[in-house]
This record gives structure tokens, C-alpha cells and sequence, in this order.
């Protein structure tokens, strides 16, 4: 999976999370706030982990580009 899909995937449960958290506010439901608050979470996740790869792909292309330039 792409940092790109990992980073869309946390926003839609990052969004669905805060959703949830305000439905069960509402209507008073312990359950659902706290479901919530674990898809939020799992969101944020998501997001920390595509933005981790993205950095990595950064990292190596900068380096393989390093690497041709030296090379000739």
C-alpha cells in the first residue's frame, strides 16, 4: 500500500471516528463514543504511517539519485 492510500485511508477513518464520537455524544452511547475514539485513532495511525512512507521513498530516491550522479 502506497503513503499516498495509507494517508487517505486514516483521513476517511479519522472523519468517520470523529462521526461516531458525536453520534454517540447525542445520543448518549458510551459505546459508540468509544468506538469513535479507536477509529480516530486508527486514523491517525493510518496517516503517521503513509506520511512514514513517503519519507522513505524521499529517502531512497534522494539516495539513488546520489548514487547515478556519483557513478558518472
Amino acid at each position: 500500500m502506497s503513503g499516498t492510500t495509507d494517508k487517505i485511508k486514516g483521513n476517511v477513518n479519522e472523519a468517520i471516528g470523529k462521526a461516531k464520537q458525536g453520534i454517540g455524544e447525542a445520543t448518549g452511547s458510551d459505546r459508540l463514543k468509544g468506538e469513535g475514539v479507536i477509529q480516530e485513532v486508527k486514523g491517525k495511525g493510518q496517516q503517521a504511517m503513509g506520511d512514514a512512507k513517503d519519507a522513505a521513498k524521499d529517502a531512497i530516491d534522494r539516495a539513488a539519485a546520489g548514487a547515478k550522479r556519483a557513478a558518472d
